[in-house]
């Protein structure tokens, strides 16, 4: 059995794709490599059928019809036979040394009958318009080995546990039954949310291993892009906030209690400033039925998150106010400097 599935979902990426898929390669035929190649218009399908054909025991190729991230994320773990799952998106890459220390950790556990449903790791944010980097590590909230949720310290502002950092084991993750929207952005932060409750049975190894490339101007997380696709994050965000009652979040160990609460909080703010980049009758008509959704899921955890979190501070400025602060959510949400 392969010890990985890297799922690379992929949409005209022929100018970047290749940098992906070799750092992925280092594996070697510990790893299997799906590329999804939904429904790209360029050269995407041509290379990622050339590595196939020079990697057949390592590399396999769906092509399907555009769907989206989640789209080509679920035909990716459907597929998947390796004993982990990760999705590496196509202009990210893996690093060479975490990679190999992953690998390593898994055979270690296999061999000790002692696997976890998760590993969680470090990631690397590299701007490349300024050719800096920010390095989202969890060292300070939560021990290196395996996770005593009780214990896990606070998170603060937009620290989160995001995809990047995320491998999960592919039968568990498959039984949890999570399906993400096609033809929405922002997918990410429902596989990063909800299969934390039902697989909490996590381990911390303190490696850097993805890199998060961004800079390019089509990118899901450029200001503009986010902006004019408020209802795909004001989408995701419901689900977020309907995936669990109060009274659910509150029955998990302390400390992921805690963090779920955050993670709540601290999307709704860049939702919500994201919603509000814009002054419009629909716009306003679409936050107002966000938060009617989660009243109607659960009032308590309606009032917890609508006037218990410091994000929500927001929701109390005049409207006009908002876009104010949307560099500032950018910056925070992007960079994650000092959040560790």
């Amino acid at each position: 059995m392969k010890l990985i599935t890297f799922t690379v979902p992929c949409y005209n990426s022929q100018e970047y794709m290749r940098k992906c898929i070799d750092s992925l390669l280092v594996g070697g035929d510990s790893v299997e490599i799906i590329i999804v190649n939904d429904g790209s218009t360029d050269k995407t399908g041509e290379i990622a059928d050339g590595y196939a054909e020079k990697y057949p025991d390592i590399v396999k190729v769906i092509h399907k019809e555009n769907g989206g991230h989640g789209s080509g994320l679920n035909a990716g773990l459907k597929a998947a036979s390796g004993l982990y799952f990760k999705v590496v998106d196509s202009d990210d890459w893996l690093l060479e040394d975490g990679l190999k220390t992953l690998l390593a950790t898994i055979r270690e556990h296999r061999a000790l009958n002692v696997l976890p449903d998760i590993y969680i790791t470090n990631f690397i944010f590299y701007h490349a318009a300024d050719d800096t980097f920010a390095v989202s590590k969890y060292d300070k909230k939560m021990n290196t080995g395996f996770v005593d949720w009780n214990k896990v310290k606070n998170f603060h502002y937009q620290h989160a546990i995001l995809m990047h950092a995320l491998t999960y084991k592919t039968d568990k993750l498959r039984g949890i039954g999570l399906e993400l929207p096609e033809h929405t952005f922002y997918v990410d932060n429902l596989y990063a949310f909800i299969p934390l409750p039902k697989l909490s049975n996590a381990y911390y190894l303190n490696i850097n291993l993805y890199k998060y490339f961004i800079g390019r101007v089509d990118q899901s997380v450029n200001i503009v892009n986010c902006i004019a696709r408020y209802k795909q994050q004001l989408l995701v965000m419901k689900k977020m906030l309907t995936a669990y009652t109060l009274a659910e979040l509150k029955a998990l160990p302390k400390g992921l209690k805690k963090y779920m609460l955050h993670y709540l909080h601290a999307l709704m703010i860049v939702t919500l400033v994201y919603s509000c980049g814009e002054d419009t009758k629909e716009r306003r008509a679409d936050v107002k039925e966000m938060w009617q959704a989660l009243k109607r899921h659960d009032k308590k955890l309606y009032r917890k998150i609508k006037y218990g979190g410091y994000p929500l501070a927001v929701v109390l400025l005049p409207w006009c106010v908002r876009p104010k602060i949307l560099r500032f959510s950018y910056d925070i949400t992007i960079k994650h400097t000092k959040m560790a």
